[in-house]
């Protein structure tokens, strides 16, 4: 549900180590998906890369860094999403749309695999949770200031912690299915959420 984005670099410089940051982020990812993220080590990231494990350490602190540097622009995605929606729609529609909007604006062909090495990498998982608790807070913040009201406003933060369950809900329900996306699970989930509070 993401698309891997960064600013662009300025300089023959910036551009040079923004290219070194993708190629040993996407041999990493590669080697953690054919091997496994516990057998790849970094030395085998760095050859693959083409760089010195020195330099590697330039860009990442581990291999967990590696991993999550996949995900590092999802808040923002999020902040943008909600961004594009009316002010005056419904806190409940306006995140629910906002989060399908985005998903069908940012889909990666290997969003599953990644997703599924997170959820079944033990030293991954508990990473994965303090993201999702940062996308909560920055999504919270998103509707508030959508809303023009003040940030820490409760509806707000039930509204956003009530949207990131469903949101590993469904991403549990996708990796559970080889048929079902995650946003058929997300409609149908904020679908009964309506039945139970209407």
């Amino acid at each position: 549900m993401q698309e891997n984005k960064t600013s662009i670099p300025t300089g023959l410089r910036g551009r040079k180590r923004a290219e070194t940051h993708a190629r040993i982020q996407t041999e990493a990812m590669r080697l953690f998906l054919e091997r496994g993220f516990e057998a790849t080590t970094l030395d085998e990231i760095a050859q693959a890369a083409d760089v010195s494990r020195r330099s590697l350490f330039h860009y990442f602190a581990s291999k967990e860094e590696i991993v999550f540097s996949t995900k590092a622009d999802f808040p923002a995605l999020i902040e943008e999403a909600i961004g594009r929606r009316p002010a005056d729609e419904p806190l409940l529609d306006m995140v629910e749309n906002a989060l399908f909007d985005m998903a069908a604006r940012y889909q990666w062909a290997q969003a599953r695999d990644f997703a599924r090495l997170i959820h079944t990498t033990p030293a991954l998982s508990a990473g994965d949770q303090a993201k999702y608790e940062k996308v909560e807070r920055v999504l919270a913040k998103a509707l508030a200031d959508r809303k023009g009201l003040p940030e820490p406003d409760i509806a707000c933060r039930v509204t956003a912690a009530t949207a990131i369950g469903i949101l590993k809900l469904a991403t549990d329900a996708w990796l559970a299915s080889d048929d079902t996306g995650p946003d058929v699970f997300g409609r149908a989930a904020f679908a009964a959420l309506r039945r139970v509070v209407g």
